[in-house]
């Protein structure tokens, strides 16, 4: 028998539900934090990969190892693969052994940070400061001179060169 408190209830989850529709993981975490580039759900389907799509807004990760930048060598710098802000310096990469990119400091005011508290643990999480693009997480296990490993997702970067001098 259904009781006047379950269906309250459970109009309560659906109405909760309704509400919510549309709303991605990133844009709930972000709560009152705004961003400079701002996308409906349909317009950033648009411009990036499915994949992109997924780390970038929903803040999956990819699998490590699969990046193409891990071997990226040369000199330049890494954008945010949603909005094209300068992120990272090559100057800052290094191999930390984990499968993705890795740099030990972003270019200044490049990235913003949050708590994520998911998968049972306590990290920090980073996105880009412009289109609040997940990027990856934040560790203090790398190299000096800062001691921190910016993890980042490789589909969640564009590589640009550096341009060659004459």
């Amino acid at each position: 028998m259904i009781t006047r408190r379950i269906f309250l209830m459970a109009g309560t989850a659906l109405a909760a539900a309704i509400a919510f529709r549309g709303l991605t993981p990133l844009a709930l975490a972000a709560g009152a934090e705004a961003f400079e580039v701002v996308k409906t759900d349909e317009e950033w389907r648009a411009t990036l990969t499915d994949d992109q799509y997924r780390i970038l807004r929903h803040e999956d990760t990819e699998r490590p190892f699969t990046s193409a930048l891990n071997h990226e060598k040369r000199k330049g710098v890494f954008q945010c693969a949603g909005c094209n802000l300068p992120l990272y310096s090559s100057a800052a990469k290094y191999d930390s052994g984990t499968g993705w990119p890795s740099f030990w400091q972003s270019l200044p005011g490049a990235v913003a940070t949050r708590k994520d508290s998911s998968m049972g643990m306590t990290r920090t999480e980073c996105h880009c400061r412009r289109c609040g693009g997940h990027l990856g997480h934040i560790f203090d296990d790398g190299p000096p001179p800062t001691g921190m490993r910016h993890c980042i997702n490789g589909l969640a970067l564009a590589f640009m060169p550096a341009a060659k001098s004459s």
